[in-house]
């Protein structure tokens, strides 16, 4: 059986994502298929940086953002994310930006590190490497997130507790599972290659 045709669209992606304006640093880097649209690549950074896809999020390309239609909101500068393909939008090196909860305002930076032929067998999208925990939903952004960590290494903070048992128990922001953000990629599987046989 002859071996698939490799196309720019079918090539995969690697991209290292970037919670910007956070410390300690927090970033994954993942693989996915050129022919995803901006829609799954939304997925794809809410499962593997953590996030529970609880807000409005926003893509810029270019200076084009890509976004979720709103019926309720006819807003002509947002394109629909749905129709936008990776591998139509950026290259090799190229740089855009995520944009998720428009109140807390995390500002991801992506950037293609490189394209390349799929590996047979393998199931994409997958995380390869990353670092720092995802910061909890609705901590108050950037600045949220410095309190929150400071208050969490001072057990003698008055509101130490209380942000103990928010976050459900103790944080640590340097702890990072790569098992568990691909396993978190699991449900988006695209079609595998065949192994070589």
């Amino acid at each position: 059986m002859a071996a698939p045709r490799v196309t720019a669209k079918t090539k995969i992606f690697e991209l290292e994502i970037v919670l910007e304006e956070v410390q300690p640093p927090v970033r994954r880097r993942v693989q996915v298929p050129g022919e995803v649209n901006l829609a799954v690549l939304h997925e794809v950074v809410q499962s593997a940086m953590g996030w529970t896809n609880s807000h409005l999020h926003e893509f810029d390309i270019a200076g084009r953002r890509y976004g979720m239609p709103d019926p309720d909101w006819d807003d002509q500068n947002v394109t629909d994310e749905a129709k936008g393909k990776l591998f139509r939008l950026v290259g090799q090196g190229d740089r855009f930006s995520y944009l998720y909860d428009f109140g807390d305002n995390w500002a991801h930076r992506l950037t293609v590190e490189k394209i390349s032929a799929p590996e047979p067998g393998v199931r994409y999208p997958r995380c390869v490497a990353g670092q720092g925990a995802c910061p909890p939903e609705d901590v108050g952004g950037p600045w949220g997130y410095d309190e929150f960590q400071a208050v969490l290494a001072d057990p003698s903070h008055p509101e130490h507790d209380k942000h103990v048992e928010w976050v459900g128990g103790p944080f640590d922001p340097h702890r990072f599972d790569l098992d568990a953000a691909d396993r978190a990629l699991e449900w988006l599987a695209w079609r595998p290659l065949p192994p070589v046989s």
